[in-house]
């Protein structure tokens, strides 16, 4: 087992960084493996028994810390130190082999100085002793008082033992013990998890007992009794990963636990921490302690198994989460990286237990925890050049960073404002799938997410979604790292996420940490290769039967009748074959030349949008205060109408055109699952809002002054009133101050939700239709759906101005530019929209404002009479290069404020 240990050496190092101390201590104990290792022979024949075989341990294992990390002295004259002047650095494995000769020959071992940062060497010291220390069974006074002088016995810490080692170095004016015992507890994960425990209320019977015992005698019991167990660990050859969870009692206490407690008194934690992080050397001692922790951590997690055997395992997350220093400097480098990798281990459901448990953390709390996984993320991008070669995915510490921040997120939508209850119910039929096989099932693979996206595990585990919380204890924003967004590889990112495989970690997983910007691109990508698939099975279906050949999903449309010809094209597709939906759209206006390459459809949808939300239509009405349009409940369109719509707003999303469409939040988060609630109509009806909010607060009698029934009233197209009973025979029954609220919640309800019920319900069909199989509500949330729909309201011509390009012999400096740029800034807010629909095919900014928007400016002939002309499709606008600013700006208003139709040049 030893050689094959040594073969495998390599490998073994990589996975537990102190395999060297292991077999170093291995050999000390073997008696005998060939005569060619005269070390292990000479080490053998010295030590038979238990004691010796632990004590050659201890010392092979400092001089090996000795060789790696030196003994903190600055002037140490010791040249087998790495502390001393001159000392030739060694690897780990030629540092294991010296020690080893080293501790032959009994070369000189130096004492751990005070000033020594890393505590290895001190826990070492300790620990070489403990048999001794522990030999007698009765100790008497003065050994008990050297051993607590020392703090030797001290294997885990309470608030009351900290307090204590703390005062007893202040009167000393020496603090190197309490550095010690910290270095020693807090870089042991069985010392860590036993740290700091709630204490438990005594039962009448411990009680009694306890009154009858004498105080010495008892405190004399239980310091042998602690020196005991510490022999005994000392002696066992089973790991500390391997002896978490076999005491029965935490056990017992994770049971007697609500899944968001934990057995650690988090308030003794943080008292403790205030009180020794304002020491420089003490709080060197937890950074150095972290160091050498994590690693140990992460491979008890990895391959051990060890939370499964005792939860209170989280306890040392829950701790060492509480120092407020993590996000220092000096964190940044080592410690906090491997604590991550540590804490990215986490099984799911002790990942939940610690969402759950920090949901109940103040947002200044939360906030702090953000900070610290942030300012390592971007610290880890700055400070390296990531591109397509060299992938932030493949970067280790910002990817454990990034799911360790996935349960801060979590943890923070469960400790905001929820709302679980108001759901959307799910259509009754099925959205129709295509008869026709799919790609993959054509190839013979198994189709992927065909029951819609994905969800992630732990917002599964938990229970919650993210559209289920209404405010977050810290904005969602500051989850959001720009940093990490711009070194990004949106397209490598995109392929990781559809592969889900294990060793190539996606950014799409954990999407609260994107801006609107990159997950837009990502989305693009799934639409795309979703089009060129669907492409791809029309033409093996063409070869294969002898169909038709159609890879776009085509529409004429004649200008006058666009609402007819396009809404009954769709209406065929849809009922013969949905999956045509998800197909490249392609329009032709008749009797027009223009070929879409995106720009016509563009016009298409503008066209589409103005003629279907006309007020005189009678489809939705239109509030003159918010601007914003509403399902009318008394349409007499039928609901076949409405999902037509749905559709046309699924496939601008598809196609990636904006739309020109006002509708109040509450439609998003709807179309998101989530049903309309009284706060909804703050913005989808204010008069009515405040109107419901004054009833609320009304401090009189509501029933004697209000004299308001549960029967409410609406009036139709025709101004004609219509009443509506809230509660059976709501007329004969009084809203009074007792039952104002279920009033209140149930007109929002009828207002928001039954009222519309037919015509939402067919408008979410014929959007699902398209969209039913897309990241979609994976990626976004309600705010950002509509941001993806309507883009950025804000014009911001000058972000424009910086990112256009210019071809054909213009450039930034040319005279007739710098006109154009002068002219436009001067134009008003509606003459700005006509030129970004002229030049774009939209009046509207994409995601990320105009800035984002890639428009050309190219030469198209010297002065002449003729108009400035654009190509929509690819954001170009042809302007000659007229002779006067005056010229230019009245070809220039003319030709947007006339634009209309497709031509060839």
């Amino acid at each position: 087992r030893l050689l094959f240990g040594l073969v495998l050496l390599p490998q073994l190092q990589s996975a537990c960084p102190n395999i060297l101390i292991f077999l170093c201590c291995l050999l000390s104990s073997v008696p005998s493996i060939s005569t060619e290792t005269k070390y292990v022979s000479l080490l053998a024949n010295n030590h038979t028994s238990r004691n010796n075989n632990a004590a050659a341990k201890h010392l092979i294992e400092r001089y090996y810390h000795q060789l790696t990390e030196g003994c903190g002295n600055e002037s140490c004259s010791n040249s087998w130190c790495a502390s001393s002047v001159g000392f030739n650095r060694m690897d780990n494995n030629a540092a294991a082999v010296k020690a080893l000769e080293l501790y032959k020959v009994n070369a000189k071992l130096c004492d751990p100085h005070p000033s020594k940062k890393g505590t290895a060497s001190a826990y070492l010291e300790s620990n070489a002793h403990s048999n001794s220390a522990c030999s007698n069974r009765k100790l008497n006074h003065k050994d008990v008082n050297s051993v607590r002088d020392n703090f030797k016995d001290v294997n885990y810490l309470t608030e009351e033992k900290v307090y204590e080692i703390l005062e007893i170095c202040g009167e000393k004016e020496d603090y190197s013990p309490l550095i010690r015992v910290i270095g020693r507890v807090f870089s042991s994960a069985e010392g860590l998890v036993q740290s700091f425990r709630k204490s438990k209320p005594h039962t009448k019977e411990e009680l009694k007992s306890l009154q009858g015992k004498d105080e010495d005698k008892d405190e004399d019991e239980k310091e042998a009794a602690a020196c005991s167990a510490t022999a005994m660990e000392e002696d066992s050859p089973t790991s500390s990963s391997s002896r978490l969870g076999e005491g029965s009692s935490g056990e017992n206490d994770v049971q007697k636990l609500a899944p968001d407690e934990v057995s650690v008194d988090i308030e003794a934690v943080r008292r403790v921490y205030e009180r020794l992080l304002s020491n420089e050397k003490i709080e060197a001692a937890f950074l150095n302690a972290l160091v050498y922790l994590s690693p140990n951590v992460e491979c008890d997690l990895t391959y051990h198994n060890v939370y499964s055997r005792d939860p209170n395992y989280l306890n040392l997350f829950v701790i060492v989460m509480e120092n407020s220093n993590l996000h220092s400097p000096e964190y940044l480098e080592i410690a906090l990286p491997q604590f991550c990798k540590a804490m990215s281990k986490l099984p799911l459901a002790a990942q939940a237990k610690l969402a759950r448990l920090w949901a109940h953390y103040s947002a200044e709390q939360i906030r702090r925890m953000v900070e610290t996984f942030q300012q390592l993320i971007t610290y880890k991008v700055i400070s390296n050049e990531f591109n397509s070669r060299n992938l932030v995915n493949d970067d280790d510490a910002v990817v454990a960073a990034t799911k360790c921040l996935k349960i801060i997120y979590y943890a923070n939508v469960l400790g905001g404002d929820l709302d679980v209850e108001h759901n959307e119910e799910e259509d009754e039929e099925p959205i129709p799938e295509s008869s026709e096989l799919t790609l993959q099932e054509l190839l013979g693979e198994e189709r992927r997410n065909k029951k819609g996206p994905r969800v992630d595990p732990l917002e599964t585990e938990l229970g919650i979604r993210t559209n289920d919380c209404r405010r977050p204890l810290v904005p969602f924003e500051e989850f959001v790292n720009e940093p990490l967004n711009e070194v990004l590889e949106m397209d490598k990112d995109y392929t990781f996420f559809k592969v889900e495989t294990e060793n190539k970690f996606s950014f799409m997983t954990c999407p609260f940490i994107l801006n609107a910007v990159t997950k837009n691109l990502g989305l693009y990508y799934d639409n795309r290769i979703r089009m060129y698939s669907e492409r791809r099975i029309t033409v093996l279906y063409s070869l294969v039967q002898g169909q038709q050949l159609n890879p776009y999903l085509r529409l004429k449309v004649r200008r006058d009748h666009i609402i007819d010809d396009a809404l009954v094209r769709l209406e065929m597709i849809a009922m013969e074959n949905p999956a045509d939906l998800k197909k490249q759209l392609y329009v032709e206006f008749e009797g027009e030349q223009g070929v879409d390459e995106g720009g016509v459809s563009k016009e298409f949808f503008q066209l589409v949008v103005e003629e279907i939300f006309n007020p005189d239509i009678g489809m939705f009405t239109y509030d003159e205060g918010t601007k914003l349009f509403w399902f009318n409940p008394s349409s007499f369109e039928n609901e076949g109408q409405y999902t037509l719509i749905g559709i046309v707003l699924g496939l601008a999303i598809y196609n990636n055109c904006i739309l020109d469409v006002h509708f109040p939040m509450v439609v998003y988060r709807k179309l998101m699952g989530k049903k309309g609630t009284f706060r909804d109509l703050a913005d989808a009806n204010p008069v009515l809002y405040q109107s419901l909010k004054e009833l609320l607060e009304y401090e009189g009698n509501v029933e004697d002054d209000m004299m308001i029934t549960f029967q409410i009233s609406q009036t139709d197209l025709f101004g004609n009133p219509l009443m509506y009973d809230l509660r059976e025979n709501g007329d004969k029954i009084p809203v009074t101050n007792e039952n104002r609220k279920e009033f209140v919640a149930q007109y929002a309800d009828y207002m928001l939700n039954k009222s519309v019920e037919k015509q939402f319900k067919a408008f979410r069909r014929g959007f699902h239709m398209v969209t039913n199989e897309s990241p979609l509500k994976y990626l976004f949330r309600p705010e950002e759906i509509e941001l993806l729909i309507c883009g950025s309201r804000n014009l911001d011509f000058l972000a424009l101005e910086e990112t256009t390009e210019y071809d054909g012999g213009y450039n930034r400096d040319s005279r007739i530019i710098k006109e154009f740029w002068e002219t436009l800034h001067s134009f008003g807010e509606e003459q700005k929209r006509l030129f970004l629909q002229f030049t774009t095919g939209t009046d509207r900014a994409p995601v990320g404002g105009l800035g984002k928007l890639k428009m050309i400016i190219a030469k198209n002939g010297p002065d002449t009479d003729r108009l400035p002309t654009s190509h929509t499709c690819f954001n170009v606008l042809l302007l000659p290069e007229y002779s006067s600013k005056e010229k230019l700006r009245e070809r220039l208003l003319k030709a947007i404020t006339y634009a209309k139709g497709f031509g060839m040049l």
